[in-house]
């Protein structure tokens, strides 16, 4: 269940600006938080940690105020991005490019590293309320665009919105029941889904999916489904995915490594996750080299000490207890 990131009233309001991040500071980055005196206040906030990530619920009778400058970021560098839809009442976030305005049903992101101004405003029976999830913003990169900046805002109407917002709904109220494997899954199939929701809107400036990177993604999941093959070489990889090796090899380019190197890493990739995995410490570490694709235990443990300068073993003790 949730715990209470905070909750001001008529009689503590006053002291929001030193208590909105939790009683340790733990959420949210530095700025000028301020909460109207009307005469009925009732703020609140429940917030439920997901790994490096927070689903956080906010409702609330009173407008609320808050002010993230140059001077701030100076002197709180976090750097989150705020995934925000909007169920009643609006946000209005305005920054050096204007001002947008994200009503219920819509959904907006406002970014740590950019000065901006927002207002939490509530509706006709003076009700706020949204959704969001706060998210380190390099968890970020390959889901979406460094150019979707604070105040991207759009009507959540696509499928892939509700079902991203029914899962972080789920995992606000998750009490103990999932994995934290299931946890980071679900939150992963939440920025993806945000992602393809927002990719095709032209703020985006995202270029339609080109043959070459087709080809590409083609060639790094055939390379993923064979991965424990030792003999694994371009020439398979080539007559799989129906091109010539000399395609290939520009295809690869992309990556900006060459086949050889990709493959490695992926595959001690694959042995790091495996070593770190409680669920497989009855694996000997022979037997991972062997699924990884490596021939033989000790290129396994020379490739492994080189790229993470520690053995398997001292790996695997070091994280699974």
């Amino acid at each position: 269940m949730p715990e209470v990131l905070f909750a001001f009233d008529e009689d503590n309001w006053r002291d929001c600006q030193h208590l909105f991040r939790g009683e340790k500071g733990q959420e949210y980055y530095g700025g000028d938080y301020t909460i109207d005196a009307d005469p009925v206040i009732d703020v609140r906030a429940e917030r439920k940690a997901v790994g490096a990530a927070s689903v956080i619920h906010l409702t609330s009778r009173t407008r609320q105020q808050f002010r993230r400058t140059w001077a701030h970021i100076r002197q709180d560098s976090k750097d989150v991005t705020i995934l925000w839809f909007v169920r009643r009442g609006a946000l209005l976030v305005t920054d050096q490019h204007g001002s947008k305005k994200a009503e219920a049903g819509d959904f907006i992101i406002t970014r740590s590293m950019n000065p901006f101004v927002m207002e939490c405003q509530t509706d006709a029976e003076q009700v706020h309320e949204s959704l969001h999830a706060v998210v380190p913003t390099h968890a970020l990169r390959s889901y979406i665009p460094d150019d979707v900046a604070t105040g991207f805002c759009v009507a959540a109407d696509r499928r892939e919105f509700a079902v991203a917002e029914h899962i972080l709904e789920n995992l606000l109220a998750e009490d103990g029941e999932l994995q934290p494997e299931t946890i980071e899954l679900l939150m992963s199939t939440v920025l993806k889904l945000i992602g393809q929701a927002i990719g095709d809107h032209n703020v985006c400036r995202r270029l339609r999916q080109t043959v070459l990177e087709r080809r590409r993604r083609e060639v790094l999941d055939y390379i993923e489904l064979n991965l424990s093959n030792p003999n694994l070489n371009t020439a398979m990889v080539a007559n799989g995915c129906g091109i010539s090796q000399r395609y290939l090899s520009h295809v690869l380019k992309q990556s900006g490594l060459t086949f050889s190197a990709l493959v490695w890493r992926q595959r001690l990739a694959q042995a790091q996750a495996w070593l770190s995995s409680p669920k497989l410490k009855s694996l000997s570490i022979a037997e991972i080299a062997y699924n990884a694709g490596f021939k033989s235990p000790a290129h396994f443990s020379r490739m492994f000490t080189r790229a993470f300068q520690i053995t398997p073993r001292d790996y695997r003790n070091s994280h699974v207890r």
